[in-house]
């Protein structure tokens, strides 16, 4: 990913425990301040999703969009966009976990987001940080309350 924002947190959690969270797709709508609505459509050998649609609402930001997946074990997955019907041109992410080996484990988010409408990289940067630190203050809070 190239031109990308990031950023991580520490999570008081095993890695498997986070990444279960990360997968289950379902329950975004109830964590996620900006995801209405998800539909898994289709997943791999392992049983995870590997094509996920989204309806996103977050302020003016409207889009529904689908990414696909690749997962390497309990320590990464990362995603790219297949489609998207309004705002979002591209997109590709990534979660990163890394076992603390003290039952923690460091979650960092990577993000590239291009959008249809102009923007300037430093505002595009600074959005996708809102983002990025946000989505990580959810997992985190998701994660450590189950």
């Amino acid at each position: 990913m190239a031109d990308r924002t990031e950023s991580s947190i520490d999570v008081a959690a095993k890695p498997a425990e986070v990444m279960a969270v990360i997968a289950d797709f379902a329950a975004y709508p109830e964590w996620t301040g900006a995801v209405r609505e998800t539909e898994v459509r289709s997943t791999g050998a392992d049983g995870r999703p590997e094509q996920v649609w989204f309806n996103l609402e977050e302020g003016a930001i409207k889009d529904r969009y689908t990414l696909t997946y690749r997962w390497s074990g309990d320590e990464a997955v990362r995603w790219s966009l297949v489609e998207a019907e309004q705002i979002v041109k591209s997109m590709d992410g990534a979660y990163l976990l890394q076992d603390n080996g003290d039952g923690s484990t460091t979650v960092t988010y990577q993000l590239a987001v291009d959008v249809k409408i102009p923007m300037l990289g430093m505002i595009k940067r600074k959005a996708e940080k809102v983002i990025i630190d946000k989505a990580l203050k959810e997992l985190k809070k998701r994660v450590e309350r189950e």
